[in-house]
């Protein structure tokens, strides 16, 4: 049986561009929701930024700091121009390094409409979208990511790479989350949905085949298949069926961004990376150097984040504290964005970073 501690470290990566302001967005949040002292914040350095000026994207006292913390909580990371040799950004690579050093095998992706007008899909209320969107993190095509190979300027390949523990874990990550969920809005019906290509690739057509393996051990959960081009359509005309999704790296990432335009887009979308031992949480977008320190980025994504954080921590060590505290920010977003005072510019309103972040803090109480 877990042991509820006394308080709960949270390693802090602000990163670059918005990362900052909405970093310190969520922390207030999340210190409001929270008894006093329960969470303890340790703000260490990384990104982009960090890089331009040190050579480092992830130094090592952030890892370790990261490794003792009970989870971490990342802003945004990358800036413009600032590449390796081989032309991929230097920002992504922050989390991808934590990702693979720390085992995050599973990319959590919520996608829930909160109000109905937010998203582009006609005739759409709230909660009428809600399902996640679980990718596997650690293998897939992007496994490959510095390991392909460019032949004398004419031929590039990179490898697909799937294996039976990595499609296992993950199978079974999002089987165990659908036994925790209410079912699709359209039926209620619990159920995973297999994402990938199995009719043209050995590759998607092993990963359906271990998802097989692993639904026989939940035969309370319905399985469901989608290649993923279909999916593209399935989830735009009938988003109400899903409930949970999971899918091979690449394919994940990709419709894990048209799941958020469905809702309302990047800004209000959260998100985790976990594994058995270590999670990092932040909003879907990137780091929007272009708004940076104007006070006008949506700071709800991570914020959202901050509460999945909360019941992740929560439900590891059963404390109902970060389970209330969880609920309590998801009720307050709910509130305000109901409330229609402070929407954030990216859901056609003009409150600021500041006003936004207010404005949750007071519906808390």
């Amino acid at each position: 049986m877990a042991i509820p501690k006394p308080k709960y470290e949270i390693a802090t990566i602000e990163g670059d561009g918005i990362g900052p302001e909405v970093c310190q967005s969520a922390v207030t949040v999340l210190t409001h929701a929270c008894p006093p002292g329960l969470l303890a914040f340790a703000h260490v350095p990384g990104g982009a930024g960090h890089y331009v000026r040190t050579g480092q994207v992830l130094p090592d006292e952030t890892y370790d700091a990261c490794r003792r913390a009970d989870a971490i909580l990342h802003g945004a990371a990358g800036m413009p121009g600032v590449t390796y040799p081989d032309g991929t950004e230097v920002g992504n690579d922050l989390h991808l390094r934590l990702r693979f050093r720390l085992d995050l095998f599973a990319n959590v992706r919520p996608i829930y409409l909160y109000q109905g007008d937010f998203s582009p899909l006609k005739s759409r209320e709230a909660g009428s979208i809600d399902y996640v969107i679980v990718r596997e993190n650690t293998e897939g095509l992007y496994a490959s990511r510095g390991g392909g190979v460019v032949l004398r300027g004419e031929v590039a390949t990179d490898t697909l790479v799937v294996t039976r523990h990595g499609t296992e874990r993950v199978a079974r990550f999002a089987f165990d989350l659908a036994r925790k969920r209410h079912g699709a809005p359209l039926d209620g019906q619990r159920r995973v949905t297999v994402c990938d290509k199995a009719n043209i690739l050995r590759t998607y057509a092993f990963f359906r085949s271990v998802c097989d393996d692993v639904h026989r051990d939940y035969p309370d959960v319905a399985i469901d298949y989608a290649y993923v081009d279909a999916i593209t359509v399935h989830m735009v005309k009938r988003p109400d069926f899903y409930d949970v999704i999971v899918a091979e790296n690449m394919f994940g990432d990709i419709i894990s961004d048209l799941g958020a335009a469905t809702v309302g887009g990047l800004g209000i979308a959260p998100s985790a990376e976990v594994g058995d031992e270590f999670g990092l949480f932040q909003g879907a977008h990137g780091s929007a150097p272009d708004i940076a320190g104007m006070n006008v980025a949506s700071p709800l994504a991570t914020i959202l984040s901050g509460a999945f954080m909360l019941r992740w921590i929560g439900e590891r060590h059963e404390d109902p504290r970060l389970l209330e505290a969880a609920a309590r920010i998801e009720r307050a977003v709910q509130t305000t964005l109901a409330q229609r005072r402070y929407i954030p510019r990216d859901l056609g309103g003009m409150a600021s970073c500041t006003e936004v972040t207010q404005a949750v803090c007071d519906n808390l109480n």
